[in-house]
């Protein structure tokens, strides 16, 4: 049996690439690092740490679903890693300087989360484990 993979990239798929650029390159504090158009679609790319990235993808076909909803089949949430708790408490700052809505810190039994939402609705989470 191989190995178990580690991630190298997510696409998430995202009503305005644009819109949503701008809301990842303020989150980050950096731009994107790439653009691919080689399907029906616009992808956008930024690096992560730890060698992964993650893609903005607008389908140019969309179905027109709707927002994103955590509670349907499919992606729950997405997890970025931080190191310290000062460092969730920095991201918080951050997104509140961002006028971004967060969860504020909520500590369970196996780590510390933020929550936050992208402009489609996207759960994602600075997460700390124990």
């Amino acid at each position: 049996m191989p190995a178990l993979p580690a991630i190298d990239h997510l696409a998430l798929t995202v009503t305005d690439v644009e819109v949503s650029v701008a809301f990842y390159s303020r989150l980050w504090g950096t731009e994107p690092s790439g653009t691919m158009l080689d399907g029906p679609f616009i992808r956008r790319k930024f690096d992560l740490g730890g060698g992964a990235s993650l893609g903005l993808t607008e389908h140019r076909t969309a179905s027109g679903g709707g927002r994103f909803d955590e509670h349907n089949p499919g992606l729950d949430h997405v997890g970025f890693s931080v190191a310290s708790p000062a460092e969730l408490i920095e991201w918080a700052a951050h997104l509140d300087s961002l006028g971004v809505a967060h969860s504020g810190l909520i500590e369970a039994p196996y780590g510390t989360a933020l929550n936050f939402k992208d402009p489609d609705g996207i759960a994602l989470e600075f997460f700390l484990p124990k």
